[in-house]
């Protein structure tokens, strides 16, 4: 039996297969795309997940020395961390250094300012939120604020102010004196009832709380 060849199909049809053969070829990692999206799409859920989860980590309030709690291992610790954290950041901007009195442990005031700028510092370098915005902000706003505040209140102020000797003049003592707060009761009730009507006056300023609203003892 002679063998039949079958004719050459014609150049066309052969670029034709070989085209389609291409184009196969490149379907062939199309095939994988399904488990790739599935994949992406899991890593995109975790990641959301993980900065919602940032997002309602609350970074580590500041602690208020003025309502600190009443207990000494607080209000030591409090202090401790805050000298080491001045004697490693604070004190080595020439300008804090120049108007941080001696006494600044016997001022409640600043005790407080130092404390929140401390934390300001802490949530702008190790937070979760950390970034180069809140170092810049902490740099150009936060802290000279703070050293402004307290040579204002405190900066020519020393330790012998806060002695009491003979003839010194007498060291405040206790909570301030919030003037009128004997009055509060009366004006809160007439703001909820009759705000619309003439205020409660004011005691005379001889009775005992007008010498509170004016300060004296």
């Amino acid at each position: 039996m002679v063998a039949v060849i079958p004719p050459e199909p014609p150049a066309d049809v052969a670029g034709l297969a070989r085209e389609v053969d291409g184009l196969r070829r490149e379907l062939i990692p199309l095939r994988v795309l399904p488990g790739r999206v599935d994949e992406l799409s899991r890593l995109l859920a975790d990641l959301a997940e993980t900065v919602t989860a940032l997002r309602a980590r609350s970074t580590t309030p500041a602690p208020s020395w003025l309502m600190a709690p009443t207990d000494a291992t607080t209000t030591g610790t409090l202090l401790d961390e805050l000298a080491a954290w001045l004697r490693a950041i604070y004190l080595r901007y020439p300008d804090a250094a120049e108007s941080f009195p001696d006494c600044w442990c016997w001022h409640p005031h600043v005790i407080e300012e130092l404390l929140w700028l401390m934390y300001a510092w802490a949530a702008a370098y190790q937070g979760p939120s950390a970034s180069v915005a809140l170092v810049g902000e902490w740099h150009d706003r936060w802290r000279p604020g703070v050293v402004r505040r307290i040579k204002a209140t405190a900066g020519i102020c020393s330790q012998e102010n806060h002695q009491d000797r003979p003839g010194w003049p007498e060291v405040p003592t206790g909570a301030p004196v919030v003037p009128g707060e004997d009055q509060l009761g009366a004006l809160a009730k007439w703001w909820a009832d009759r705000r619309d009507e003439r205020a409660p006056e004011p005691p005379p300023r001889n009775s005992v709380t007008g010498d509170a609203l004016r300060g004296t003892r």
